[in-house]
């Protein structure tokens, strides 16, 4: 039996996403967190992002669980990078304009 000492704990992964919300002008808003359901909540509530003061969370509109961390993040950038309408297309709805 190992001493207690020498054991290697290794914190148990836990799954990140990528979201986009939709506010109320039809703006999305792209995040990461580890719980999808409470960050909405937040943005919802005002205690979010700034994004949402001018024109609140009407919708969750798009979630992608992802391995990690640094995978989210990386993820996040290239849809902060898409066009709106490769936004909508990612969402699956034509943009409207």
């Amino acid at each position: 039996m190992q001493s207690s000492s020498k054991l290697q704990l290794q914190p148990s992964p836990q799954a990140w996403y990528v979201y986009l919300v939709r506010a109320e002008n039809g703006a999305l808003y792209c995040g990461i967190t580890t719980d999808p359901q409470r960050r909405f909540k937040q943005h919802q509530s005002g205690k979010g992002a700034r994004f949402f003061n001018s024109s609140p969370a009407v919708g969750m509109v798009y979630v992608e669980e992802c391995a990690g961390k640094g995978c989210a993040l990386k993820r996040e950038l290239a849809i902060k990078r898409m066009s709106k309408q490769q936004k909508e297309r990612l969402v699956g709805q034509p943009d409207n304009r």
